[in-house]
This record gives structure tokens, C-alpha cells and sequence, in this order.
């Protein structure tokens, strides 16, 4: 260890010293009920984020099968074009109703 502090041009003494020491402070406990309440309010979140994405996949693959099966059955080409921007305006509505990506609570 000594040679490693060695060929760096300091030594073992210096290395130590400048390591800061981080002191754990215990929280209040209004601080560790509003700190629970917020870890709970963001589990919640989460959770009903997750879900709103499984929503939204099963509406978009329902919607993909009908939009394929009009394309299919359409005879001309605005048909195809109408059933495509229904496509995307299903898709774009299903993607808004997603909640935004919940913030993490920092231990105060």
C-alpha cells in the first residue's frame, strides 16, 4: 500500500486525512412520519403508474388489430390513411392518460 502512495507522490498519512467521515442523524419523529408517509404516497404512484402502462399496452394492441383489419379490408387509399391516423390518434390518447414517473422522496 505504501508503494502504490509511494509512486504517487504522497503518503498513507495525507490519504487518510482528506476521507470525509459522514455522521448518520437520527430523524425527528414528525420527520420519519412525513418521511413514511411520503415513501407511501410514492409506492402508491408507482403502482398506479405501472398499471396505467399495462392499460395503455393492451388498448394499443387492441387498437393495432383493428387498425390492421381495416387496412386489410379498406379499397382505397384514403381508407387505409383514415384507419392509420385513427391508429395514432387512439395511440396518442392512450399515452396521455399515463400519470408522469412519480419523484423519489429524499430522507430529510
Amino acid at each position: 500500500m505504501a508503494g502504490i502512495f509511494g509512486l504517487a507522490g504522497m503518503s498513507a498519512a495525507s490519504a487518510d486525512v482528506t476521507a470525509p467521515v459522514v455522521k448518520k442523524v437520527a430523524l425527528t419523529p414528525e420527520q420519519k412520519a412525513a418521511f413514511d408517509a411520503a415513501k407511501a404516497a410514492f409506492k402508491t404512484a408507482q403502482a398506479e403508474r405501472h398499471a396505467a402502462i399495462t392499460a395503455v399496452k393492451a388498448a394499443v394492441a387492441s387498437a393495432k388489430g383493428v387498425k390492421d383489419a381495416a387496412i386489410a379490408a379498406a379499397t382505397t387509399k384514403d381508407a387505409r390513411i383514415a384507419a392509420r391516423s385513427a391508429f395514432k390518434g387512439t395511440v396518442a390518447s392512450a399515452r396521455a392518460a399515463v400519470p408522469v414517473k412519480p419523484v423519489r422522496p429524499v430522507r430529510p
